[in-house]
C-alpha cells in the first residue's frame, strides 16, 4: 500500500516534504508492543482523509551508510545491529527488539532524516517531516534502548556539523521521555545545543535540571524536567520564557525537532495534558524561530506517541500549521501556569550561560 502513495508537489508558500517507506511499516516489535506499525498507519490515514497528502512533497529516503551512522554510533554497535538482519526476534533490551527487517528499517529511518536535511538544503522543500520507524532519541552510541536502534536526530545533527560544516545546530526534543542518547552524544559539544522538555522522574531517568553539558558543551544542554499534568499553556510558557531567549542568543543555523506525541493528554505511556492545539502552538513557535535565525531551515522527525487518535489529530494540526492552513493562536502569554517554579529553577541553573 505505502509504495503506491503518489508523489505530489504544490505551489504553497511553505513546501512541506514528508518521508514514508514500506520498511517503516514492516519493522515489527512483536504482538501488543506500543511502538507498532499502527502508529504510522494512523498518520497515513489522516493524510489521505484530509487530502493533505496532495499538498506535500514526497522525499525519497535513502539508506544511511555505515560511516554516516558511525558519526554518533560505535562502528561495532552498527555491526551488532546489522547482524540481526534476517534473523527472528533478537532482544536488545527488555523493551527493544528486532525482526528480520529491523536493521533495514533503521538505516532507512536514519537515511530519511538525511534525505530530509538534503532536500531542505537544496531548497526542494522549506520544511521536512520524516515519518519514520523505529524512533531514535534513546539510542546511545553503543546501546539500543527505549524502542530505538539508531539515533536518527543525532545522526542528522552530526551530519550537519561534520559533513556540511554547520557550527550551531539546535535540537529541540518535546517527546514525553528524555532523549538520553541525543544528550549524551553532544554533551561535550557547543556545535549542537540540546533542549528537552520531559516528564521527570520517569523513563529513562536522565534529564535532571543540573545536566547542562560539560567542557566545551557546558551550557549547551538545557533540560526542563516536568512533573505530570503539564499542558498547552505550560509548554508554550516554557518555550517563550526559556527556549526563546536561548535561541535568540545561540542563533542556530539549523533546527531539528524530536517530535514525540506521547505528551498527548490520553497517551497510554504518559501523564501530560497536551492537546493537538498545543502541538500546533509549539510547531508555530519553532517555525518562527527557524525563520528568524536560519532562513527557515527546520526538520521535524517522528519519535514517540502511542494513542492512535492522538497521533491522527495532533499530526493533522502540526501539518496544517506548517502548510500555513492555520496560524495557531498563542493566547495570553502573561497568564500564570503550573510551570512557574520549574521555569524559575531552570533559569537559575542556566543563567551562568544565558541571559533571561
Amino acid at each position: 500500500m505505502l509504495l503506491f502513495l503518489p508523489v505530489r508537489r504544490n505551489n504553497r508558500i511553505k513546501k512541506l516534504g514528508i518521508v514514508l517507506d514500506k520498511l517503516y511499516i514492516d519493522h515489527d516489535n512483536g504482538l501488543g508492543h506500543p511502538e507498532s506499525k499502527e502508529r504510522l498507519l494512523a498518520i497515513i490515514d489522516m493524510l489521505k482523509a484530509t487530502k493533505l497528502l496532495e499538498e506535500v512533497i514526497r522525499i525519497e529516503p535513502r539508506d544511511a551508510t555505515k560511516d554516516e551512522v558511525s558519526l554518533v554510533h560505535d562502528p561495532k554497535y552498527c555491526d551488532l545491529i546489522a547482524s540481526t538482519r534476517g534473523r527472528p526476534r533478537v532482544f536488545l533490551d527488555p523493551d527493544t527488539s528486532t525482526c528480520p527487517v529491523s536493521f533495514n528499517a533503521a538505516i532507512r529511518a536514519a537515511g530519511g532524516m538525511l534525505s530530509s536535511i538534503e532536500s531542505v538544503l537544496k531548497g526542494e522543500v522549506d520544511i521536512a517531516f520524516p515519518l519514520v520507524r523505529p524512533p531514535g532519541h534513546h539510542a546511545e552510541s553503543n546501546r539500543a534502548m527505549g524502542f530505538c536502534l539508531f539515533n536518527n536526530v543525532a545522526i542528522g545533527a552530526a551530519y550537519l556539523v561534520k559533513v556540511k560544516g554547520f557550527q550551531r545546530v539546535l535540537v529541540v526534543d518535546w517527546d514525553l521521555h528524555h532523549g538520553n542518547g541525543t544528550q549524551n552524544m553532544f554533551y561535550n559539544s557547543s556545535e549542537v545545543l540540546y533542549f528537552s522538555t520531559h516528564q521527570y522522574p520517569y523513563y529513562p531517568g536522565t534529564g535532571g535540571i543540573n545536566e547542562v553539558g560539560k567542557e566545551n558543551g557546558a551550557g549547551y544542554t538545557v533540560n526542563v524536567p516536568l512533573h505530570a499534568g503539564m499542558g498547552d499553556k505550560e509548554y508554550l510558557k516554557i518555550f517563550t520564557e526559556i527556549l526563546e531567549p536561548v535561541i535568540d542568543q545561540y542563533k542556530p543555523e539549523f533546527i531539528l525537532v524530536s517530535a514525540g506525541f506521547d505528551t498527548y493528554f490520553e497517551d497510554p505511556l504518559g501523564d501530560m495534558k497536551v492537546t493537538p492545539h498545543g502541538f500546533a502552538q509549539m510547531t508555530r513557535f519553532l517555525k518562527k524561530g527557524a525563520e528568524k535565525h536560519c532562513g527557515g531551515k527546520i526538520v521535524f522527525i517522528l519519535e514517540g506517541g502511542y494513542n492512535l487518535d492522538g497521533l491522527w489529530l495532533s499530526t493533522k494540526e502540526v501539518f496544517e500549521e506548517i502548510l500555513e492552513k492555520r496560524s495557531t493562536e498563542y493566547g495570553d502569554l502573561k497568564e500564570k501556569t503550573n510551570a512557574g517554579q520549574i521555569i524559575e529553577n531552570v533559569k537559575k541553573v542556566q543563567s551562568q550561560f544565558w541571559k533571561f
